[in-house]
Protein backbone atom coordinates (compact mmCIF):
# COMPACT_ATOMS: atom_id res chain seq x y z
CA UNK A 1 0.00 0.00 0.00
CA UNK A 2 1.01 3.29 -0.65
CA UNK A 3 0.98 6.66 1.69
CA UNK A 4 1.64 10.05 0.56
CA UNK A 5 1.90 12.78 3.55
CA UNK A 6 1.98 16.26 2.74
CA UNK A 7 3.39 19.34 4.76
CA UNK A 8 4.94 22.77 4.67
CA UNK A 9 2.12 24.85 3.69
CA UNK A 10 0.60 27.87 5.29
CA UNK A 11 -0.15 31.26 4.81
CA UNK A 12 2.13 33.94 3.37
CA UNK A 13 2.10 37.12 1.64
CA UNK A 14 1.71 38.10 -2.46
CA UNK A 15 5.47 37.63 -3.61
CA UNK A 16 7.04 35.31 -0.78
CA UNK A 17 7.73 31.69 -1.35
CA UNK A 18 6.90 28.24 0.59
CA UNK A 19 8.08 24.63 0.73
CA UNK A 20 6.07 21.95 0.27
CA UNK A 21 6.90 18.55 1.30
CA UNK A 22 5.84 14.89 0.80
CA UNK A 23 6.89 11.24 1.94
CA UNK A 24 6.04 8.85 0.17
CA UNK A 25 6.27 5.33 1.66
CA UNK A 26 5.32 1.60 -0.07
CA UNK A 27 6.37 0.64 -3.42
CA UNK A 28 7.30 2.77 -5.96
CA UNK A 29 8.36 1.46 -9.36
CA UNK A 30 11.20 3.40 -11.72
CA UNK A 31 8.11 4.02 -14.23
CA UNK A 32 6.12 6.16 -11.61
CA UNK A 33 6.22 9.45 -11.84
CA UNK A 34 5.66 11.79 -9.07
CA UNK A 35 3.62 15.20 -8.81
CA UNK A 36 1.79 18.14 -7.62
CA UNK A 37 -1.48 18.47 -8.12
CA UNK A 38 -4.16 21.32 -6.75
CA UNK A 39 -7.24 22.53 -5.98
CA UNK A 40 -8.87 26.01 -5.26
CA UNK A 41 -12.35 26.74 -3.84
CA UNK A 42 -14.86 26.50 -6.73
CA UNK A 43 -12.50 24.99 -9.34
CA UNK A 44 -11.23 22.02 -10.89
CA UNK A 45 -8.05 20.17 -9.65
CA UNK A 46 -5.55 20.65 -11.77
CA UNK A 47 -1.78 19.52 -12.72
CA UNK A 48 1.01 22.22 -11.04
CA UNK A 49 4.61 19.87 -11.75
CA UNK A 50 5.30 16.22 -12.07
CA UNK A 51 9.05 14.49 -11.92
CA UNK A 52 9.89 10.89 -13.60
CA UNK A 53 10.76 8.87 -9.98
CA UNK A 54 13.96 7.01 -12.38
CA UNK A 55 15.27 9.69 -15.06
CA UNK A 56 14.12 12.77 -12.60
CA UNK A 57 12.18 14.58 -15.75
CA UNK A 58 10.08 17.20 -14.90
CA UNK A 59 6.85 18.84 -16.36
CA UNK A 60 5.12 21.92 -15.14
CA UNK A 61 1.92 23.88 -16.01
CA UNK A 62 2.20 27.26 -17.90
CA UNK A 63 0.98 28.90 -14.85
CA UNK A 64 3.79 28.18 -12.56
CA UNK A 65 6.77 28.08 -14.89
CA UNK A 66 9.46 29.78 -13.89
CA UNK A 67 8.00 29.99 -10.10
CA UNK A 68 8.03 26.66 -8.95
CA UNK A 69 10.83 24.15 -9.12
CA UNK A 70 9.81 19.92 -8.22
CA UNK A 71 12.17 18.14 -6.88
CA UNK A 72 13.27 14.50 -5.22
CA UNK A 73 15.01 14.24 -1.94
CA UNK A 74 17.57 11.74 -1.40
CA UNK A 75 16.54 9.00 -0.91
CA UNK A 76 14.09 9.05 -3.25
CA UNK A 77 10.83 8.57 -1.64
CA UNK A 78 10.72 12.62 -0.85
CA UNK A 79 9.12 14.59 -2.78
CA UNK A 80 9.35 19.09 -2.69
CA UNK A 81 7.82 22.04 -4.51
CA UNK A 82 9.47 24.89 -4.17
CA UNK A 83 6.96 27.88 -4.62
CA UNK A 84 8.90 31.22 -5.08
CA UNK A 85 7.38 34.83 -6.48
CA UNK A 86 3.55 33.46 -4.79
CA UNK A 87 0.72 34.82 -6.46
CA UNK A 88 -2.83 35.04 -4.88
CA UNK A 89 -4.32 32.71 -7.36
CA UNK A 90 -2.02 30.26 -6.25
CA UNK A 91 -4.24 29.82 -3.34
CA UNK A 92 -5.23 26.08 -3.07
CA UNK A 93 -4.96 22.87 -1.33
CA UNK A 94 -2.04 21.19 -2.88
CA UNK A 95 -1.97 17.56 -3.55
CA UNK A 96 0.98 14.96 -3.50
CA UNK A 97 0.34 12.09 -5.69
CA UNK A 98 2.08 8.79 -7.73
CA UNK A 99 1.53 6.31 -9.80
CA UNK A 100 2.30 4.76 -13.29
CA UNK A 101 0.54 7.79 -14.60
CA UNK A 102 1.39 11.35 -14.63
CA UNK A 103 -2.12 12.94 -15.70
CA UNK A 104 -3.75 10.61 -13.91
CA UNK A 105 -2.63 9.38 -10.55
CA UNK A 106 -3.36 6.46 -8.52
CA UNK A 107 -2.25 7.54 -5.39
CA UNK A 108 -3.14 10.83 -3.68
CA UNK A 109 -2.02 12.43 -0.31
CA UNK A 110 -4.60 14.09 1.69
CA UNK A 111 -3.68 17.65 0.58
CA UNK A 112 -2.47 20.62 2.55
CA UNK A 113 -3.50 24.22 2.30
CA UNK A 114 -1.65 27.31 0.78
CA UNK A 115 -2.90 30.71 1.82
CA UNK A 116 -1.66 33.54 -0.47
CA UNK A 117 -2.69 37.08 0.77
CA UNK A 118 -2.16 40.20 -1.59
Amino acid sequence: QVRLVESGGGSVQAGGSLRLSCVVSGVIYNTDCMGWFRQAPGKEREAVANIVYQTGSTAYADSVKGRFTISQGDPKNMLYLQMDSLKSEDTAVYYCTTGPSCGDPQYWGQGTQVTVSS
